[in-house]
């Protein structure tokens, strides 16, 4: 029987254990479960220390975000499989096997999430993973079952084990040997797209990425940083263009970071104009930020575009004009 190790990365949320903590270990026997303390200020680790012994306690010394919080943290557990579950994630019966049967069933398979819906609305998706994620050619991520800001009711349309692009890092399942080989997370992306670049490294490689739709979780979302807050709109302009660069050919960048840099700049605009002048500073700041970062890595000389699961339309264009809000909508231009 392969060993799962169930990690939870915590920061000041103290809240979020109280709420999920105890269904995580009802339903996760007999796996091993560890929460990963990122250096909270809150009571996080008294409380855990008094109300669940049981569970592991790695306690890291500073806050380096989501990618640098479980670099470190995983480098100290032993596991054939590793689940990184955010703290805001409620768990349901059954969660675990049925995908770790799926990374069982392919040894190309190495990472691969559960149906993701939302804990505030229980009958729709939720916006951070959905039913598996992709990408537009620009970089611009989506998910089956959220495009955008839209997200569709689970009615059964995703009840399938499909490849996908990306599986999100609400709920990540991950084989431990080839999660090491690649290098694991890379902690400059401090939160926000890191799981998009490692599963993007790994397609690279020869790797597969797969949703399973017999496991569900409902994830509460916007637990650290709240949709509007400028650091979040920095993080992703900042981490999307540096997983473009890292992931693209320096052909395809070239080509593509002109692009990004005309609609970036309208993203920036819209944010001065809808009164979030700090959103705006934010998107420019991040261009200024990556420029930096980038002379640490060099473009791959994989094709990075060859996936079949990145859309080669363009999802701006597809959503905002032609009017496309649904994934199958999509399918049209698209074969997958």
């Amino acid at each position: 029987m392969p060993t799962v190790a169930v990690v939870i990365l915590n920061y000041n949320g103290k809240n979020y254990l109280e709420r999920f903590l105890a269904k995580v270990l009802k339903y996760s026997q007999p796996h091993a479960i560890y929460v990963a303390d990122n250096a909270s200020t809150d009571d996080s680790i008294h409380f855990l220390q008094k109300y669940y012994p049981q569970i592991t306690l790695i306690t890291l010394p500073a806050n380096t975000g989501y990618a640098g919080g479980y670099k470190e943290a995983l480098k100290q557990i032993k596991a054939d499989y590793f689940v990184l579950l955010n703290s805001d994630v409620e768990v349901t019966e059954n969660w675990i096997d049925p995908v770790i049967q799926v990374l069982e069933g392919n040894e190309k398979i190495i990472a691969c999430q559960p149906k993701i819906k939302s804990y505030h609305q229980k009958s729709h998706f939720e916006y951070a993973g959905g039913a598996g994620g992709f990408i537009d050619f620009l970089g611009y991520p989506f998910c089956r079952g959220r495009i955008f800001s839209t997200l569709e009711k689970d009615v059964g349309q995703y009840n399938d084990t499909i490849e996908v692009f990306w599986a999100t890092g609400a709920c990540l399942f991950l084989k431990a040997d080839a999660y090491f080989e690649l290098g694991g997370l890379d902690p400059d992306f401090f939160a926000h797209m890191e799981e998009i670049d490692f599963c993007w490294r790994a397609k690279n490689q020869g790797y597969k990425v797969f949703y399973c739709a017999e496991s569900t979780v409902y994830h509460v979302g916007g637990g650290t940083l709240e949709a509007e807050n400028p650091f979040k709109t920095f993080l992703n302009f900042r981490n999307n263009l540096l997983m473009l660069y890292k992931n693209l050919s320096a052909v395809e960048f070239a080509a593509i970071y002109q692009k990004r840099q005309i609609l970036d700049s309208l993203a920036a605009l819209q944010f001065f104009l809808t009164g979030k002048a700090k959103n705006a500073t934010a998107v420019y700041k991040a261009h200024t930020a990556f420029r930096g970062l980038k002379r640490n890595y060099s473009s791959t000389e994989v094709p990075g575009l060859a996936h079949e699961q990145i859309y080669k339309n363009s999802l701006l264009k597809d959503y905002y004009m032609n009017g496309l809000k649904k994934f199958d909508q999509l399918k049209a231009a698209w074969k997958i």
